[in-house]
C-alpha cells in the first residue's frame, strides 16, 4: 500500500506553468466551432474524439514527497504539459489501442499489493514489494519530455529516481549486457491482453550502460502525486532521450542478461522499430517523419510543428553512449 505523505512544495508546479482552464476550454470550444461547418465531417469526428478524450482529473491522488533533482538535464524550462492532457492521451495497450482508451478502461488495475522480481545475472536477487523500492532512494521531482514515435510530445513532471540505485543494489554479474523490463499482464484487469496487437506480456529492454544513466528514471508519480492507472501504475520506466515506448509501465519483473532481449514492438515489426529507439530526427520511421512534432494541448491542429530534437534534446547528456555508432543502423 502507497503511504500518503506531506507534500513537498518544489514537487508540485506552480499555477503559472500551467495551461489557464479559460485558455485549454476556449481553445476547444474553437476546435468545435471549426469543426461544425469550417472543415466539415472529418475535423468534425476528430473533434468529437478529443471532446472524448478529456476526462476529468480523478480527485487528488496520494502525494509523494520528493525534492528538486540535481541530476543534470532533468529540468526543463519549457512550458509544462496540462494534468488532463498528460493522463488522458496515452499509449496503453494492456487497456486498449485507441489514445482515450487506457482513461476509460485502466480502472480496473489493481496496484496493491504489488510486487517486482529482480533476477537473472545479479548477487542479489530479490522480490521487492512496492513499499520497499519506494524506500530504497529519495524521491526526486524530474521534468523530462516525451516524445512519441507517432510524433506527439509532452512535458511532464516525473517523480522517482535514478534506476541506478536499484541496479547497484542487486550488483549485476560482469557478464550481464542489457536489462528487460516486464509489464503486468493480467487479462483480469486488462482487458486487452491477449489481443492480437502484441505479443504479450509487453517487454522492454536496455543497455546495462543506459540503464545505468542517471537520467534513466523509475517513476512512481507524476505532478507530485503517484501515477494514475492509464499513466503506468504503479511505477514505470522513464528513458527521456527515447521514444516513449521504450518506458515500460506496471512493471513485475527486471531481468539482467548478456544477449540482446526482443522487445515488444520489435517483435511486432522489426523494421519500425529497432531496439535503441533514440529519438532522432534523422531516421524516419517507415509511414512517416520524425523530424517534427506536435506538443500536446499546447500546438493547434494547424499550427506550425517543432522541430524534434537530437536525443529528445538531451544529447549534451546521452550523447556519448553512442559514440562510433551507425544510428540510422542502429535505430
Amino acid at each position: 500500500m502507497l503511504i500518503q505523505t506531506g507534500r513537498d512544495g518544489l514537487s508540485q508546479p506552480g499555477a503559472s506553468e500551467i495551461t489557464p482552464r479559460a485558455v485549454y476550454d476556449n481553445r476547444r470550444n474553437v476546435l468545435k466551432l471549426m469543426a461544425g461547418g469550417l472543415a466539415g465531417p472529418m475535423l468534425a469526428a476528430w473533434a468529437a474524439r478529443d471532446a472524448l478524450a478529456q476526462v476529468a482529473r480523478p480527485g487528488k491522488l496520494a502525494a509523494l514527497a520528493s525534492t528538486r533533482s540535481a541530476v543534470a538535464g532533468a529540468a526543463t524550462m519549457e512550458k509544462l504539459t496540462d494534468y488532463k492532457d498528460a493522463t488522458s492521451y496515452n499509449n496503453f495497450y494492456e487497456f486498449g489501442t485507441d489514445k482515450a482508451d487506457p482513461a476509460n478502461n485502466a480502472h480496473s488495475l489493481k496496484t496493491s499489493p504489488w510486487t517486482v522480481e529482480v533476477e537473472g545475472l545479479v548477487r542479489k536477487p530479490a522480490r521487492y514489494a512496492l513499499e520497499d523500492l519506494l524506500k530504497l532512494s529519495a524521491q526526486e521531482d524530474r521534468i523530462y519530455r516525451l516524445r512519441c514515435v507517432e510524433g506527439w510530445s509532452m512535458v511532464i513532471p516525473w517523480v522517482g529516481y535514478s534506476l541506478a540505485r536499484l541496479i547497484e543494489k542487486v550488483e549485476p554479474l560482469g557478464n550481464a549486457k542489457f536489462v528487460e523490463f516486464i509489464s503486468q499482464a493480467d487479462p483480469r484487469t486488462m482487458p486487452f491482453v491477449g489481443s492480437r496487437v502484441l505479443d504479450w506480456p509487453y517487454v522492454e529492454a536496455l543497455r546495462l550502460d543506459e540503464a545505468m544513466h542517471p537520467l534513466t528514471l523509475l517513476a512512481f508519480g507524476m505532478y507530485g502525486e503517484v501515477l494514475p492507472n492509464q499513466n503506468g501504475a504503479p511505477l514505470r520506466l522513464v528513458v527521456p532521450w527515447k521514444y516513449g515506448f521504450k518506458s515500460g509501465k506496471s512493471l513485475v519483473r527486471i531481468r539482467f542478461t548478456d544477449r540482446e532481449p526482443r522487445t515488444a514492438w520489435n517483435k511486432a515489426a522489426a523494421s519500425e522499430y529497432g531496439f535503441y529507439s533514440n529519438v532522432n530526427p534523422e531516421v524516419d520511421h517507415p509511414r512517416w517523419s520524425q523530424a517534427t512534432e506536435r506538443r500536446i494541448g499546447e500546438d493547434g491542429l494547424f499550427a506550425k510543428k517543432r522541430k524534434t530534437l537530437m536525443f529528445n534534446g538531451y544529447e549534451a547528456q546521452v550523447g556519448q553512449l553512442y559514440a562510433g555508432m551507425d544510428l540510422k543502423k542502429n535505430f
